[in-house]
Parts: C-alpha cells; structure tokens; sequence
C-alpha cells in the first residue's frame, strides 16, 4: 500500500469555496490562509448561524493505545467520510498537531490511509501557524515576569511559588530542568526553571476553552503565574502582559476549515496531548459546526481515561454542549497488548506472534475495553465499539470482541476498513452511529464543581483509572491548600497522566486496580479555568526516539517532501 503522503498528494481536492458551501458559508466568512485549500473562519460567522439547529454532536476516543497509535484520527475523518454515503451532512473537528510528534515517532495527526484531511503535508507542518503564536504569548509572559524580578520586583512576586514555564514546540528534553538569568546582573534573576511543550502551555488549553475575543482576554488575564511573598496570586494582568498576549492570540483565535480526501469539511483548531494537556479541540469550532451540519464530529485524545474525561467534564461544562452520542475505537493489536503477554516499543515492528490468531489474549486484554465502556456509562453516554480492522485481524478475532463489547453496555460494536477503503469502509459504523444518536441522552459529569480538589481527583481516580487510593507528595499537598485558600477550589481537574495504561504505570496493562495513585505536583491554571495534578512521572516536555522520524523527513530534486508518514 502506499504511503499516507503519497495518497494524499493524489489527491483530488475540491476548491475551498465548494466545500465551505456543504456547511452553508459565504466567501465574507472566511479567509484564504496561506494555501487555496486552506481558511480562517471569521468569528462573527456564529451570529449570523446562531438560529440554525444543532447538530447531533459525536465524541470519538478509544481504549487505552500501544505506543503506535489505534487509528483514532483516521476513525474520526474515517466516520465523517462514511456519512455521506448514507445521505448525512457532516463535519469533523480535530486538533492541530503538535510538531513535536510529527518529528518525533508517533506521527502527525491527520489521519492516515484513505481517510485523511488534505492537503497533510500543509496540515502537519505548521499550518496556520496557531501553535507558534500560543509559544510567542506564552514566552511573552514568562519574559515579562523576569523581567519584573530584574527591575526591583514591584510585585513582591516570590520567586519560588512562580509556575509559569517557557514552551517551544518540539520534543526537547534537556530543557525540562534548567537555570536561568547566569552571567551578572543584566541577564536576570537566577532561578530554576524549564520548559513544556507549547501545546501543554495554559495558552493553548485558553484558546482551545475560549468562547469569543473577550473571553480570551479575559482568560489570558486571570493566568496566575505564581504568588507574592504575602501569600497572594499574581496574575497576568498585573503583570502587564494579558493584553499583548490576546493581540498575538487574535488570529489564532479562529478555526480553520480544511477538507479530507473525500471532500468532507474539516474545522482544525487547537492542540492535541491529553496526556499532558486538555487535549480536545476547541469550543468555538464545535459551536460553529454544531449550526452547519446534521452530524459533528470531533475527536479526544489518547484514550477514554484522559481525553474523553476531559471532554466531558471540562470541554462541555465551558461549552454547554452534551453529546449525543460517542465512538470507543479499538484494534485486535491493543486488545491483545493488553493481556500482558507482549511488548510493543515505539519505532519498531509489531512482534510477530501479536499478528497471529490467539482468542484467549484477546479476551483477557478485552478488560481494557469493557473499563472504558464503563467509563462512558458513568458520564450517560453509551459508545458505539469502532473495531478498526488490520490486515492480519480474524473473523473470528472481531466476533469475540463484538460479544464482549456489547455484553459489557456498548450500544453495539462494528468493525471498520476506513483506512484502506475510505468513506465506504466506515458505512455500517456510521448508520450505527447514527442510531445511536437517535437514542434519549442521559448525560451527566463525573463530579460536582463545589466537591473539595482531593475529592474530585481521587472521584477520578477511583471511578475512571480503578485505583484504590491517592497519595500526595508535600508539595502537591501545599498546592492544593494554596488553590483552595485563593479560591481556586471550584474549578474542574485536568490530570496529566500516562496514556498507556489506565495506571500511573505504564507497565501496568489490562484495568488494573488496587494501586495508589501519586500526585507529584499541582498547578492551577486559572485562566483556562482548571486545576492540573501532575501524576507519577509525568513530564511535560516529551523527548526524542534514538532514532526520530526527522531523520526520514527531506526534500527531494524536484522539491518535493518526502518521508513524510
């Protein structure tokens, strides 16, 4: 089979315009970007769509992924392909990626195979350029407030409570830990510090929760950078910087409308990394598709544990939207993964005792499915099992997991070829789909808001990950006294934790239970309007392979990029 870019340079791409006509907008409510097949919506087009109906609103996750990925993103443009080979209009959200994986090991996020967005190359590598701008006003922060401390600190600020980290958008782990202002006086105030990736930066979970200009401005001014002396927050308004942050955010501000390889329209908007982040695209482009199509769809990262939590439980109580309906994608790979009985690594090939019959390991790593179907119940929402189909997969391999799956509470479990066969390959998973979302909807969030920070992440951790326990290290345990004490204890959680078990651990397959959970750290991030435990040893810089996929990436004779996925 050809490769991912190789499909997508064949293909045929509508002009923008006729796309933009699927979803009832005019050419005063977009912008050309850079690429005749690329758009940023103007955000005044929400007024103007506001008495429209809404759409059935569809969240895809899945299991708990292998280190390779499950096909999240090609089942998401996969599914949004297939509704309109069963007479339905629809439309897709997905996050911007991030440039650390794509020049890392995992790859971009557009898809792959026959359900793509388009053109992937342009959507891969920079795009609109919407991560950079969150780097530039994150950095302009960080700056600013060193430079407070340089010029006397009229603030008070104490040094040692500030949190605000510098991001750049790459996998770069030897700036996690670092010191900064050496070298004399007019270099700064010395002080230990690092850096995150930018698409972990508060500024992006802001973009991706903010709801109009104004509510971007004022979300970028209640960032709380660290505390006085006295004991007080201090803001980013008082330090003077919220103001040319939302002038550096203004463009970024708005999604841009994109198109798969079948011509379905896309609206890309935010970043990705639930593990470490919020990890959801963001509400405008939700609140828009929601009035320009029968059928949105958006995607949340990794798996229901971390994304579709945060979906439920930060992005719909900021968006007010509830959705109908939700796709839980799973591979026979993962389910076997998860038996325990194998080791997959990042970069190299699948074992090859995995891509052979084996009924037993993939039954006893169907624990991992039948958790996170549970954990959909618990949030009113009743999945639908996608069963993205590999090649070396059985009949008899996908009868087994449609048994567990709709034994266990699935609305149903269909298996899926949208990645070698395109919008056809996903046909049966949209009218399912589709009936799911004709289903009464019961949904609900997994705590309330006015419960204590200690009891809405240990609710998580009990009711989502199965721990048994939560432990605080002391200096999470301070944070959450300090957060509670400036009246940050209302806000919801963002955890940041491993994507590759349900555990802290990423050892620990299947669905564990009867472990601790451990809190190394807290930070607040007030602006985008959450609290955010750091679990274990979760780092918020990812650092690179031995061998990162950049090594392949070049241009050829004719400039051409190849390498590329």
């Amino acid at each position: 089979m050809q490769t991912d870019l190789e499909i997508a340079k064949q293909a045929s791409l509508k002009p923008l315009s006729e796309v933009a006509d699927q979803l009832g907008l005019t050419p005063d409510d977009y912008d050309y970007y850079g690429s005749p097949y690329v758009a940023k919506l103007r955000l005044d087009v929400l007024d103007r769509l506001q008495g429209r109906p809404a759409a059935k609103y569809i969240d895809i996750s899945a299991m708990t992924p292998t280190p390779l990925g499950e096909g999240k993103s090609t089942t998401t443009v996969g599914l949004g392909q297939a509704m309109k080979h069963i007479n339905k209009r629809a439309l897709v959200t997905l996050r911007q990626p991030s440039m650390g994986p794509t020049f890392g090991i995992k790859g971009g996020a557009a898809g792959g195979g026959y359900a793509q967005v388009v053109p992937m190359d342009v959507f891969n590598l920079h795009l609109t350029g919407d991560i950079h701008a969150v780097a530039a006003a994150n950095n302009l922060l960080a700056a600013m407030i060193d430079n407070k401390l340089m010029r006397g600190n009229p603030l008070n600020i104490d040094p040692d409570t500030i949190t605000w980290r510098r991001v750049v958008d790459m996998n770069d782990r030897v700036l996690r830990q670092i010191v900064i202002g050496l070298g004399g006086k007019e270099n700064g105030i010395p002080r230990e510090t690092g850096f995150d990736i930018a698409v972990a930066s508060e500024v992006m979970a802001i973009l991706a929760l903010s709801t109009s200009l104004q509510d971007l401005r004022e979300r970028l001014g209640r960032i709380v950078i660290g505390y006085t002396h006295d004991r007080e927050p201090v803001t980013a308004d008082q330090i003077g910087a919220a103001g040319a942050m939302t002038v550096l955010m203004q463009e970024a501000l708005r999604p841009t409308l994109m198109q798969t390889l079948e011509n379905t329209p896309v609206l890309v908007h935010a970043g990705p990394f639930a593990n470490i982040a919020h990890g959801n695209s963001s509400i405008l482009a939700d609140m828009i598709g929601s009035r320009c199509a029968d059928y949105l769809i958006t995607e949340s990262g990794f798996g229901a544990d971390i994304g579709a939590e945060k979906f439920f439980n930060i992005k719909c109580r900021y968006s007010g939207l509830k959705p109908d309906a939700a796709v839980l994608v799973v591979t026979i790979r993962a389910l076997k993964l998860h038996s325990g009985n194998y080791r997959v690594r990042p970069g190299r090939p699948i074992p090859p005792e995995m891509l052979e019959e084996n009924l037993a390991d993939v039954e006893a790593g169907a624990v991992n499915m039948v958790r996170h179907i549970q954990t959909m119940r618990k949030h009113g929402v009743t999945p639908v099992v996608a069963i993205n189909r590999f090649e070396a997969d059985t009949d008899a391999e996908i009868a087994l997991v449609k048994r567990i799956a709709e034994e266990n509470g699935a609305y149903g479990a269909v298996e899926a070829r949208h990645f070698a066969e395109g919008g056809v390959g996903a046909v049966e998973l949209a009218e399912m789909v589709v009936a799911a979302c004709d289903e009464e909807s019961e949904f609900r969030f997994l705590y309330d808001l006015d419960q204590p920070l200690t009891t809405k992440i240990e609710t998580i951790a009990r009711e989502v990950y199965g721990a048994a326990d939560v432990s605080y290290e002391p200096l999470a345990e301070s944070q959450l006294k300090r957060y509670e004490r400036s009246g940050f204890g209302h806000l919801p959680i963002c955890m940041a934790k491993t994507h590759l078990s349900l555990s802290h651990d990423p050892s620990l397959k299947g669905a564990p239970s009867g472990f601790t959970l451990p809190i190394r750290e807290v930070r607040a991030s007030v602006g985008a309007g959450f609290i955010y435990p750091i679990v274990g040893s979760m780092s918020t810089m990812p650092g690179l392979a031995a061998h990162p996929a950049a090594e392949q990436i070049d241009i050829d004779e004719n400039g051409e990029i190849v390498g590329l996925f």
